[in-house]
């Protein structure tokens, strides 16, 4: 009777064994799970006429005003970006930019999920991330005490950026290779911005030598600033390869071998892939890569504009005012970015964009009044702090002129809202 019993269970054990395994889900379970994909309809009018298009533009909104949030502190605590922050400063400033890189991903995925991408959701997206790397390459200088440096910080950022906006344009597709900024370079600053937390901003203006004692052997290289060998390592890794193309542009299979190259080499800028891709459809379409070559016209002279400016200034302006350079520079640079990306969403024909010039408007007055100061002993026409103030004046007008006279069109055009909530939709109803 027993052993019956015991020859039963037996049976009934072996029977149901996936069952106890897997306790409360069994094989059938475990299948349906993978069947499984989730419907639901929010019918609200609520949600679909008023907090679904404000939730993805306010997700874009907010991730960007965490970098301005980052900045404004390393302006407080470091304005001239060569003073050593308080260390939460720091942990503060890794934190809004995982935030920021968080939101940033999160706005199209909010779009794509609830059908509501639009012309308007890439503008304002691409939009803000243009301005970011203004903003987080002035938190990143109060990191790590850059001083006059964090412009060729943000030259590093904007020029990769530019050229993929550009690329894009062309082949109507954004390709990030394996390795990007976006990504993976912004988990390095803020994984930078941490460890600035525990060992100081101090350790990035020290020789590079005593900051990595393992290295302390390596000639040269020993005796530069910590901060100053990162940015050479960027240029060296990432500008150099790019400008290769130069003199071999009319080779295709080199141009392919230096593609790969860059690849493997895991550089943050994809400016020669960008331009080998535009070089593609170009000649496919039996284009003008001249026409092409012109839209990187006015973000060109704008650098050199820049640079000529602060090079005749009697005053170091990088130096004494990197904050205000950089916000000037990368409004007019966020304003060269949306006129690009306005003219790939409205399918105008490629080439130069007059209006991309305006942006590049107030800088011979710059220059003359630098120049004077050449001419009268050391003294320009007029100080140059207010002309620098006046050129962050003229290229916030002209960039909130842009952005809101755009959003304006576009949400005309196509019957939508950015952030408001008209009452006529429920009346409809």
């Amino acid at each position: 009777m027993l052993m019956g019993h015991a020859h039963f269970v037996a049976i009934c054990f072996r029977h149901y064994r996936v069952d106890f395994r897997m306790g409360y889900i069994g094989a059938h379970g475990v299948a349906a799970l993978h069947r499984y994909k989730y419907s639901g309809v929010d019918h609200s009018y609520l949600y679909k006429y008023l907090l679904n298009p404000f939730w993805t533009r306010l997700i874009t909104l907010m991730g960007f005003m965490f970098l301005v949030t980052s900045a404004l502190l390393g302006y407080v605590y470091s304005p001239l970006l060569d003073s050593p922050p308080p260390r939460w400063v720091h942990f503060a400033h890794g934190l809004l930019l995982f935030l920021y890189q968080t939101f940033d991903g999160l706005d199209g995925k909010q779009a794509r999920r609830t059908s509501s991408s639009s012309p308007l959701g890439e503008l304002f997206d691409h939009g803000c991330d243009a301005l970011a790397c203004a903003f987080e390459t002035m938190a990143y200088g109060s990191t790590a005490m850059c001083g006059r440096d964090t412009f060729w910080f943000w030259v590093i950022a904007a020029v990769p950026f530019f050229g993929a906006t550009w690329e894009h344009y062309f082949t109507n597709t954004l390709i990030l290779p394996v390795v990007n900024g976006p990504t993976e370079g912004l988990a390095l600053i803020y994984c930078g911005h941490f460890f600035t937390a525990f060992v100081g901003a101090e350790w990035w203006a020290q020789q590079f030598g005593k900051s990595i004692p393992l290295l302390s052997w390596v000639p040269f290289l020993n005796e530069i600033q910590m901060s100053r060998v990162v940015l050479f390592s960027m240029i060296v890794f990432a500008v150099i390869p790019t400008v290769a193309f130069k003199s071999v542009f009319q080779n295709s299979s080199i141009l392919c071998f230096f593609s790969s190259m860059q690849y493997s080499a895991h550089t943050y800028t994809a400016l020669f892939y960008s331009v080998y891709n535009v070089y593609k459809v170009v000649h496919t379409r039996k284009g003008s890569m001249l026409l092409a070559l012109a839209m990187l016209y006015p973000f060109a002279v704008l650098l050199a504009g820049v640079l000529t400016w602060d090079y005749l200034s009697p005053i170091d302006l990088i130096g004494n005012y990197p904050h205000l350079v950089v916000l000037g520079t990368g409004l007019a640079f966020g304003f060269l970015v949306g006129r690009m990306i306005l003219a790939h969403l409205c399918d105008e024909p490629k080439g130069l964009k007059t209006n991309m010039c305006l942006s590049l408007l107030y800088l011979p007055f710059a220059l003359a009044n630098a120049l004077t100061a050449r001419l009268n002993d050391g003294d320009p026409l007029v100080d140059e702090f207010w002309v620098l103030l006046g050129y962050c004046i003229f290229t916030m007008a002209l960039y909130l002129h842009f952005a809101t006279s755009v959003i304006h069109e576009i949400t005309t055009a196509l019957g939508i809202y950015c952030f408001r909530f008209e009452l006529i939709y429920l009346c409809y109803f």
